[in-house]
């Protein structure tokens, strides 16, 4: 019998955090024909998420895995052979004391959030004792050699390809969402927190020379769009017209139904770890709201990424792509930074597939995780 795994998710960037351990639980089963066990403590938000689950339930089986709800008196378990404490969740103290009391100790993972700063691929696979004969080590995704990767599954790019080669599979799921592209229109996704940057964007898609069609799951930007429109509130399926800007709102998509809707666009702005993950897969063009964090930390992991991603690009398009996210999230003219980017959309749209294709020749998360769970029990025999 294989190993039995735990992953352990407590919801704090509404789906961020559960949207990157629901992917990774379903392809440590998929793919590698693991007992995963995925704990969440807040189920509306993995609902959200997986609308095929039962409401009501304290438990799922779903694509192979076991979700369960983590309440916040966690009965006893038996903990599994490689525990996965995503983001620096803390586990229930009862569930660590099984940890300790396990002959054959457990691998105790700590997932960390995603990052492209320098320091992370020092930090990456690195020990950290604990109580009771514990040893647990700091997992780190990344863009480079050193990390462990980004959660990729195997058939993923083959799979996006062959959408974005099949017009008709693209106008079918347009269809499903009650969109009908209109001639010569760039299509966009909008997936992001408040943003005071959103009305300046929005007034130069509108005042633009060509079509924009704006495709928006439902979400925390909708007051900021109500805002801009002058309405109060916004009916799921509806859609408003401004100069040359057409805005639709979607209802808020599962995860296959959002992958699609990013290889469906031109052009994605996303949010979050999980989405800026699939953005990259898209091999699109992409805007990230980065989550902001206090004493503005977060500036520091958004330049690391640009300068991580823009390291081929010429100064021109580099500088173009940068001002855009920087406006976006707070610093700059986003009127401005878009007319920039579009000065340099034709090369940013080369790179962003370039970009995908570079990242993919490296080990996946859900296979580096499983390999460093082999190299651990090796050098414990």
């Amino acid at each position: 019998m294989g190993a039995r795994w735990d992953i352990f998710c407590s919801v704090v960037d509404n789906y961020g955090d559960i949207g990157v351990t629901w992917r990774l639980a379903r392809q440590l089963a998929a793919e590698h024909g693991l007992a995963v066990r995925l704990w969440v403590d807040e189920p509306a938000a993995f609902l959200r998420l997986c609308p095929q689950a039962a409401a009501g339930q304290e438990s799922w089986l779903l694509a192979g895995v076991e979700v369960h709800h983590w309440p916040k008196d966690f009965l006893a378990v038996e903990p599994a052979d490689v525990v996965i404490e995503a983001f620096a969740c803390t586990l229930p103290e009862n569930y660590v004391a099984a940890m300790a009391a396990r002959a054959s100790k457990p691998l105790w993972l700590n997932l960390e959030y995603l990052s492209a700063e320098d320091w992370v691929a020092g930090c990456h696979g690195l020990p950290s004792p604990q109580p009771g004969g514990l040893q647990k080590f700091f997992f780190f995704p990344g863009f480079t050699e050193g990390t462990g990767g980004l959660l990729r599954e195997a058939d993923l790019l083959p799979r996006r390809r062959a959408f974005q080669a099949d017009g008709a599979a693209r106008q079918a799921f347009l269809d499903s969402l009650g969109i009908q592209p209109l001639a010569g229109a760039r299509l966009i996704s909008l997936f992001a927190y408040e943003n005071a940057g959103l009305a300046p964007w929005l007034d130069a898609l509108a005042g633009a020379g060509e079509a924009t069609q704006l495709l928006v799951p439902r979400g925390r930007i909708e007051a900021d769009l109500c805002r801009w429109l002058g309405v109060d509130s916004l009916e799921e399926g509806g859609s408003w017209r401004r100069g040359n800007l057409q805005l639709h709102l979607l209802p808020f998509l599962s995860q296959p139904d959002y992958d699609l809707l990013l290889w469906s666009c031109d052009f994605n702005a996303i949010r979050g770890e999980d989405s800026f993950v699939r953005a990259q897969w898209a091999g699109r063009p992409l805007l990230w709201h980065i989550y902001q964090q206090e004493e503005g930390a977060h500036w520091d992991k958004l330049d690391a990424f640009l300068d991580c991603y823009c390291g081929s690009l010429s100064p021109p398009a580099a500088a173009a792509l940068k001002a855009l996210w920087h406006a976006w999230n707070g610093q700059g003219d986003m009127g401005a930074a878009w007319a920039g980017f579009l000065a340099q959309e034709n090369r940013l749209t080369e790179h962003a597939e370039a970009w995908c294709v570079a990242q993919a020749t490296r080990p996946d998360l859900a296979a580096a995780l499983v390999q460093f769970h082999r190299n651990w029990l090796s050098c414990a025999a």
